[in-house]
């Protein structure tokens, strides 16, 4: 199975915790419907079907993952299909 890049991993998790909080305090419709993005997003990544395990299964692969800081994001699209530049 292929795992999301650690960075977007952290930021699905951060955002759907502290939108979470949020709307289990308030309920405004609009932020509702991006938790159940969030939590859908979660599950498709981890390849599971609930938001708690998927959360679970983050949280177990973001401790295992490299030291924010050391690993690098994977290049976007346009990176990849953009020439390196020459050495001068």
């Amino acid at each position: 199975m292929l795992r999301p890049h650690p960075a977007v991993l952290r930021r699905l998790v951060d955002e759907y915790e502290a939108l979470s909080a949020v709307v289990a305090a308030s309920e405004p419709a609009d932020m509702s419907a991006r938790v159940r993005d969030l939590a859908y997003t979660l599950c498709v990544s981890t390849g599971t079907r609930d938001v708690e395990r998927a959360l679970e299964v983050a949280h177990q692969w973001l401790a295992t993952a490299p030291a924010p800081g050391r690993e690098t994001a994977p290049p976007t699209v346009l990176e990849r299909r953009m020439p390196t530049p020459e050495p001068a």
